[in-house]
């Protein structure tokens, strides 16, 4: 089978050299690698130009949503990822993957466990563990893995395409209507690595992140269980001042609650 590993792009010419280098390196062969770049004015083009193999686009767009829509679009392969130009993926881990798939038929949704890098790769935390479903994406967003989450095409073609009034939880959204109806199969092995650091759009937008997850929340299941309301606030005490006595308090309150 063939695999479309989708990257959207914007002035990251300083990562995306990993992001393209970590798919050349996989001991699997038949990848379509599409990068849809939204008009960058960093080194990124002549980073893109130096690589034959891609097919890629560079125009302005209407952000990462909208960016990720048009490779769903180019692409041909029966199963998809996006990878971000920031993140990379780990050692020959697309040969297994694919295996699963071809030996499995009913499987759609696949993920493994997912590595928080710094700007200099040094390992941060990880995400591990078999936990993706519609119950725990709903009462908990941030065990969403979107790096490390491979699915059939047709699946595009079922529940339609990204949301595009959504800037930051994009794939959460696509994942809810999903899994409403298929599994997630999990694998216990590292498949990427997410790159964290200040500037990361995650990172600076969480009081923005923090209204479309109650949205895209609603939106899936309503009235909505205590646990989501109970993330929610967390998301919105995050998004206050460090200097804010409510968030310094509540700071407390989680370290009371934690093993």
């Amino acid at each position: 089978m063939l695999i479309s590993i989708i990257t959207s792009s914007y002035n990251h010419g300083h990562f995306i050299r990993d992001t393209i280098e970590s798919v050349l390196q996989q001991n699997f062969s038949n990848i379509e690698h599409i990068v849809i770049d939204g008009g960058s004015n960093d080194n990124t083009i002549d980073i893109l130009k130096s690589y034959s193999h891609l097919r890629w686009i560079s125009e302005k767009d209407n952000g990462q949503t909208h960016a990720i829509n048009k490779g769903l679009k180019m692409a041909k392969g029966e199963i998809v990822i996006w990878l971000n130009s920031d993140d990379y993926f780990e050692n020959n881990v697309i040969s297994q993957v694919m295996d699963f798939f071809e030996n499995h038929p009913e499987c759609n949704l696949y993920y493994g466990d997912l590595t928080y890098v710094n700007n200099q790769k040094k390992p941060l935390y990880k995400i591990v563990g078999e936990t993706l479903s519609f119950n725990s994406l709903i009462r908990n967003p941030d065990l969403m893995r979107e790096p490390a989450i491979f699915f059939r095409k047709r699946l595009v073609e079922e529940f339609g395409l990204l949301d595009e009034s959504l800037h930051l939880v994009m794939d959460l959204d696509f994942f809810l209507r999903v899994c409403k109806k298929y599994p997630f199969y999990y694998a216990p092995i590292n498949i990427s690595y997410f790159r964290w650091d200040n500037h990361n759009k995650t990172v600076n937008m969480l009081d923005k992140q923090l209204i479309e997850m109650w949205h895209v929340l609603h939106r899936h299941k309503s009235p909505l269980p205590i646990a989501s309301y109970k993330f929610l606030l967390g998301r919105y005490i995050d998004t206050l001042p460090s200097n804010s006595i409510v968030k310094k308090l509540f700071t407390k309150l989680r370290r009371k609650d934690s093993p």
